[in-house]
């Protein structure tokens, strides 16, 4: 099966979905990621655009991402970037990597751009309906990202609301942890959410939902019989 991880910023991936795309690489599948704004200028304590890059190869190598898709994206400010521009550069992500699975940010996500990003990922989930030669989507699939999903203060916006949940066990969540320190400056002390106590309390508390040992939770909003 091949995988699409389509975020806005570098870590947003390891965030959202880490410990499931170390699980299916380990299993065989093509795991690839397309980050929207590859080089996140207004990021704080920023790295260079070299060192970025060496965060981003580190970070994904030890997850197996088969390839990364980087973006020019302006950081933070999506929103004044063309909606079609965005779709198409998602469309060809899919295309490329004949894409059958997509992840994504959850539209009520309190980052701008995670909001941008998902609603042109909802869009260019279609493409298949258009490119009758593209391989059909068979699931799209809201993440949760730590330090946004659950900063959804809008009330007038459907929350996360998770109904799928993914057993990955401890070894796929220190494999997320490990990734997640491979990009300087993102993770933080407890009990912040990007703490590795948080990150692993909440894939604690996902598998206890659903009787699992340690899981990564999706919102599944689309699937096509499979």
């Amino acid at each position: 099966m091949n995988y699409l991880i389509v975020v806005a910023h570098p870590d947003d991936e390891v965030l959202g979905a880490g410990a499931t795309m170390y699980k299916l690489a380990k299993e065989g599948h093509s795991v690839n990621v397309c980050i929207l704004s590859g080089e996140v200028n207004a990021r704080n304590h920023r790295p260079s655009t070299k060192e970025l890059y060496e965060d981003v190869n580190n970070s994904l190598n030890i997850l197996g991402v088969k390839r990364v898709i980087k973006g020019e994206y302006p950081n933070i400010q999506f929103n004044t970037a063309p909606h079609l521009n965005l779709v198409q550069f998602i469309e060809e992500s899919i295309i490329e990597t004949e894409t059958e699975v997509i992840f994504t940010h959850h539209p009520a996500d309190l980052n701008n751009d995670h909001l941008h990003t998902s609603l042109a990922c909802q869009a260019a989930a279609r493409l298949f309906q258009r490119r009758p030669e593209t391989k059909p989507l068979k699931e799209l699939l809201y993440m949760e990202v730590p330090s946004a999903t659950e900063w959804s203060l809008n009330k007038a916006i459907n929350q996360f609301n998770p109904n799928t949940f993914i057993e990955v066990g401890e070894e796929a969540i220190n494999k997320k942890i490990e990734a997640l320190e491979q990009y300087r400056g993102v993770m933080r002390n407890y009990p912040h959410p990007r703490s590795r106590e948080a990150l692993k309390g909440l894939a604690a508390y996902r598998g206890g939902q659903a009787g699992m040992i340690y899981a990564e939770s999706f919102e599944s909003v689309f699937r096509r019989g499979f």
